[in-house]
């Protein structure tokens, strides 16, 4: 376990340096620059020529990516050209909001999912069958912003049993600690904050996931009939094992390795920003944020998000593997 821990996170700087290097060249190969994005049509030769001497645009580009990189060793992402601030402070202000929704819509895709379809393969042909598959092909279909339109068209305006944009109800008294508003209404004893915190990611979080939710009923559904096909659960079962056993040690727990491998890209995409879903709820994340960086030309923001993402991904992947370990003891013999 040890063993494979550090050679994944060896394998992370090749990849990471690899990264850097096609991505600066790839940025600074666009059209236009920070300098047009920031100035517009009005900005004139000579105010374009000055951003650029003050950002450093004029130097080579293995200049400049020198220059990031040594930054970078120091743990330092350079300044966002918007905004002016560090890069790592606008990430870990906005990154927490980015995280709550997209772990309330992965766990309600792994809560609904994996049950939903567990019992769609045990029930083939069924009308829980067929519900699970059009369902599922109805929720890859169907936009994400255009379902999250419609929620909050009935159950925040028409209804109002819950609240339509936000993170948390505006004026009300909690204490922020870590940025996570769940988590700092539990840590700080005031119920009613972290409450309305829930409330507030139900929607945005239902809109999340129905595209993961999908893509996990299908797939769960797929890998539990292979395993149902398999020689050692007839085995199993003419032994007389019970039902129970036979279905959670030989048919579930041999199901859930491509599904562990699914669920962990999932959470990594719905982690890289949820732009629609953010905008649709003004849920204030990481989306809206990289959106206005694109925009912008904001080299050092997107530079430092897509690196973090992929350091993300990396980890996720480390964690995918370790559970395989947990799962099948094949995987820790290997």
């Amino acid at each position: 376990m040890l063993r494979l821990i550090i050679r994944r996170l060896l394998q992370l700087i090749p990849t990471l340096l690899g990264l850097s290097v096609l991505l600066f060249l790839w940025l600074h190969q666009l059209p236009g620059g920070p300098a047009s994005a920031l100035l517009g049509e009005r900005g004139t030769e000579a105010d374009r020529r000055q951003i650029e001497e003050s950002l450093g645009l004029n130097d080579p580009v293995w200049v400049q990516y020198g220059r990031w990189m040594q930054r970078l060793v120091h743990l330092d992402l350079g300044d966002s050209v918007r905004t002016g601030r560090p890069v790592w402070e606008e990430f870990t202000q906005r990154f927490p909001a980015t995280v709550e929704l997209a772990l309330s819509a992965i766990l309600i895709a792994v809560v609904v999912g994996i049950p939903l379809g567990y019992f769609a393969a045990r029930r083939r042909g069924s009308w829980l069958d067929v519900t699970a598959v059009s369902g599922s092909l109805i929720g890859i279909c169907i936009p994400v912003f255009f379902l999250g339109f419609i929620l909050r068209a009935i159950f925040a305006v028409n209804l109002g049993w819950l609240p339509s944009f936000g993170r948390q109800t505006t004026g009300i008294n909690a204490t922020e600690v870590t940025g996570f508003y769940v988590l700092d209404g539990l840590l700080t004893g005031e119920w009613d904050a972290s409450w309305d915190a829930v409330e507030h990611l139900i929607l945005p979080g239902v809109a999340l996931a129905s595209i993961p939710l999908a893509v996990i009923v299908r797939i769960t559904r797929a890998s539990v009939l292979e395993v149902l096909g398999e020689d050692y659960v007839r085995t199993a079962e003419s032994k007389g094992l019970q039902r129970r056993v036979v279905r959670s040690r030989h048919v579930l727990r041999n199901a859930l390795l491509p599904v562990v491998t699914t669920v962990g890209l999932l959470t990594g995409s719905l982690l890289s920003g949820a732009v629609l879903t953010e905008s649709v709820f003004a849920f204030g994340g990481i989306g809206s944020f990289i959106k206005e960086a694109i925009d912008n030309r904001d080299y050092p923001v997107l530079m430092g998000f897509i690196l973090f993402i992929a350091l993300l991904y990396v980890a996720i992947n480390l964690l995918v593997d370790l559970a395989y370990s947990l799962i099948d003891p094949r995987v820790r013999v290997n």
